[in-house]
């Protein structure tokens, strides 16, 4: 007997939705698997490369706020601490770290908070609201002013929680978005390119810096040092940090339509709502380029009650989840992955977001003036971003589906443990020139290493169930190792600080990052090789792979029809195509 097939609507350009083409198929695992198997192997197309820049504009906006920081406490110092009685002109250290770290806390918040509810109410009801809360947070931070009851910090480092609750919610959603809508074949390179526009947000941040200096150039002339900058010079660089700070919330908004206009994923749709008529019709609409509908919603209802008692992937809950996890192998790779961000963050922040220190101890940002030191400060950043952290990233993009993501990140561990055993040790014989080669170094490997492939083996390597929650986790260990290296950390540079050193203690900090580095090797040990993988190969649920587990599919008194059988067979026979 022929059944009706509706078309759905809904979605954009960027995220296509799938009409219904298996209706007739009676078996909802059988019709579930053909059509994950036409996203596995789908050519790489138009479609998503839309999708990598409506999902790569959220991480050029994260990175642009987070590393913009930078020049921009400099710039507040002036400003604000004009008339302090010590080092005036200069952001107090304590208030320099609150503002750096309130964005990591809120990271955190937002990480866990948006991975969980990713998978329990849905991908597409929690993209895009990160992105309203990020660019609100962001135009109220440029708006800030001083008052007699409340400091600049503490209205800064409010809104900068909040912007950091919402950059915390992208970091789940963009990536496992990205991967349950890439083809097997690229998918890893997919998701490197969404994470390597962060490389391009920390260099729009520098270029900004660099136009609205060269802007008030004349304004910044008149002041010697940054003691002396009051008058024209003050307002134009506290016209200058709002700028700043305001242009991060531009490219938010060309993103926020296609992010709250997106179908839910397709394996969302099949495994948690199991709702196998309306994902079939998703990944249509993905491929084709049509936008979302709705189908006749009587026929998917009784559709999805008589399918519910079929299928074969088990349902989320707490108690799944625990079991889930209380196997070692799956563990594990929960552990490896957190333990992996947790190892690399505690390194990549604390240096990342202390550029201005580094390049003012090597040199790099002093001058004879005002505008100079600006101006330098600026150029620094852009040297070390173009040079280290932009190829890292598009390295990682070129080889990550052929040399694996295990290898890069085991490969990226070992050379920067290398490299700050280097500077940390013969930091007092090594020429500036010489540190500034081996921190632009640094930044290419932490890029063509573990920054990237962190955030890549997450979104790939969880069940669909758990997937956003598990790589929220992981990212928030990051922060949390981001904080610790603000907090605990950054702060031992100054110990012994005088005049003429403000940062005696920066070798040895330099040798506790190493030690940290050093540990990622073995946390790297413990995550599986995901390259060319299906997500649902990774999840344990084809039979005859490595990662197979009965235990995540239900079988059939029949027999029929059964997601190993159906997901092996096109294992068997597209391999050639994917």
């Amino acid at each position: 007997m022929s059944q009706i097939v509706h078309k759905t609507a809904g979605g954009n350009a960027a995220f296509h939705n799938f009409h219904n083409d298996y209706a007739h198929i009676a078996d909802p695992n059988e019709r579930r698997r053909l059509a994950l198997a036409e996203i596995d192997k789908a050519p790489f197309g138009w479609y998503h490369i839309r999708a990598i820049v409506v999902a790569g504009i959220g991480f050029f906006t994260d990175a642009y706020d987070l590393f913009a920081v930078n020049m921009v406490t400099s710039m507040l110092g002036v400003v604000f601490w004009h008339d302090a009685k010590s080092n005036p002109g200069k952001i107090p250290s304590n208030a320099d770290t609150a503002i750096k770290v309130s964005t990591s806390s809120g990271t955190v918040v937002g990480q866990v908070g948006f991975g969980i509810l990713a998978d329990i109410v849905g991908r597409k009801r929690m993209y895009g609201l990160e992105l309203i809360l990020i660019i609100f947070a962001t135009l109220a931070q440029a708006l800030s002013a001083h008052s007699p009851g409340c400091s600049i910090v503490g209205v800064i480092v409010f809104w900068r929680v909040l912007m950091g609750i919402g950059i915390g919610g992208d970091y789940p959603l963009s990536s496992i978005i990205t991967s349950e809508f890439a083809t097997t074949k690229w998918r890893g390179a997919m998701m490197g390119s969404v994470f390597a526009m962060q490389g391009i947000g920390q260099f729009a941040a520098a270029m900004v810096a660099l136009v609205v200096t060269a802007g008030f150039k004349d304004s910044l002339n008149t002041a010697k040092t940054v003691a002396d900058c009051d008058g024209v010079c003050g307002l134009a660089v506290d016209k200058m940090w709002r700028v700043v700070v305001g242009f991060g919330a531009i490219p938010g908004c060309v993103a926020l339509y296609y992010r709250l206009t997106i179908p839910e994923t397709p394996r969302y749709t099949f495994d948690v709502s199991r709702d196998i008529m309306k994902g079939g019709s998703d990944i249509k609409a993905y491929v084709s380029g049509k936008p979302e509908g709705t189908p006749d919603e009587i026929t998917r209802v009784r559709a999805k009650q008589e399918d519910a008692d079929q299928l074969e992937i088990p349902q989320a809950s707490w108690r799944d989840f625990i079991a889930h996890y209380s196997q070692w192998k799956y563990g594990k790779v929960l552990l490896g992955t957190a333990g992996s961000w947790f190892m690399l963050d505690v390194t990549f922040y604390g240096l990342g977001l202390n550029n201005s220190i580094i390049l003012t101890q090597i040199g790099y940002a002093k001058g004879n003036d005002v505008y100079e030191i600006f101006y330098n400060q600026a150029v620094g950043n852009l040297i070390i971003t173009c040079a280290g952290a932009i190829p890292g990233y598009w390295f990682t993009v070129a080889t990550v589906d052929t040399i694996g993501r295990k290898p890069i990140q085991l490969m990226g561990f070992t050379i920067v443990t290398i490299i700050f055993c280097v500077i940390g040790f013969a930091y007092h014989s090594l020429s500036g020139k010489a540190l500034l080669a081996l921190y632009v170094l640094a930044q290419f490997f932490f890029n063509f290493g573990p920054n990237s492939t962190t955030f890549i083996v997450p979104g790939e390597c969880f069940p669909t169930r758990y997937r956003s929650s598990s790589h929220g986790i992981s990212a928030a260990s990051g922060k949390v190792g981001s904080i610790i290296a603000q907090v605990l950390i950054g702060p031992l540079r100054t110990r012994g600080a005088t005049k003429d050193n403000a940062s005696p203690w920066l070798n040895h900090v330099m040798q506790i990052y190493a030690a940290f580095m050093f540990a990622g090797i073995f946390t790297t040990l413990l995550i599986p090789e995901t390259k060319r993988k299906t997500l649902e190969q990774l999840a344990g649920e084809v039979e005859g792979t490595p990662e197979y587990d009965p235990g995540n599919l239900r079988v059939h008194a029949s027999g029929k029809g059964s997601v190993d059988a159906t997901y092996s067979e096109f294992e068997n026979k597209g391999d050639k195509q994917v």
